[in-house]
């Protein structure tokens, strides 16, 4: 308990699925937390289902002006800024030869953008206080291709990339970046994916709580020697070629 006691973290996309589980083991382990997201009805519900220590704000990542917001009102509510969990995406697929452009940038603009936005503004706020953690939600498509997911694909590759530039250019704050990458999460965006299918070592999807300890770690001091690095939590899926 109290692993992340005295932290103000900023989530996005953290009105349900992963996002979710994030803000509540944030809040249950110590932290004050403002939830990020588009989705106003659900997150008002959640911040209100987690009490005092959740503020809920609307933020389209893609939006500079919403980032600042977002910080001023999480300084403003809660005193500093010292985690963010660049949580927000989305996925889209085609074949290379049919995938809209507009899909391909908007893909880009949430996944990768937004991240670099996020990053950008919160970090004046992290040297104020003297240190932080920013942990980038990347994929295990951020580590090998898929067929069709083009633009989450280089999207993902993107986040994965960023994560390590940023953490050179912050690390004398104190500040660490790191990204994560899960495989088949058990979340909305993914309901219509069977495990069986990817052919999972370990048979499985993982529950949004899996993933959201490894959020834990990370923002705690207990990651206080890892930057710029890749943590993977999928079951196994990326460790070789699987066979049927």
């Amino acid at each position: 308990m109290n692993r992340v006691q005295g932290k103000v973290a900023i989530v996005t996309g953290g009105s349900r699925g992963i996002g979710a589980a994030y803000a509540r083991l944030l809040v249950a382990e110590g932290a004050k937390v403002v939830i990020g997201d588009v989705l106003d009805t659900e997150g008002k519900a959640l911040a209100a289902e987690l009490g005092a220590d959740a503020a809920y704000i609307h933020l389209d990542v893609t939006q500079t002006a919403d980032w600042a917001a977002a910080v001023a009102f999480a300084v403003k509510t809660f005193g500093s800024l010292t985690v963010l969990v660049n949580n927000a995406g989305i996925a889209s697929g085609a074949a290379i030869t049919e995938f809209p452009l507009d899909m391909w940038r908007k893909t880009l603009d949430i996944n990768l953008t937004g991240t670099f936005i996020g990053m950008q503004v919160v970090i004046p706020e992290m040297v104020k206080a003297k240190g932080g953690s920013i942990i980038n939600i990347s994929s295990v498509e951020g580590l090998r291709g898929s067929a069709g997911l083009h633009a989450y694909v280089a999207s993902k590759f993107g986040v994965r990339g960023i994560t390590k530039s940023v953490a050179l250019d912050v690390a004398k704050y104190g500040i660490r970046v790191n990204s994560i990458h899960p495989g088949l999460i058990e979340t909305p965006m993914t309901k219509s994916i069977k495990a069986a299918d990817l052919q999972i070592p370990m048979g499985r999807a993982a529950q949004p709580d899996e993933v959201a300890r490894m959020m834990l770690f990370l923002a705690s001091d207990e990651a206080s020697y890892s930057t710029g690095a890749e943590f993977v939590i999928d079951g196994g899926l990326t460790m070789g070629v699987p066979h049927a």
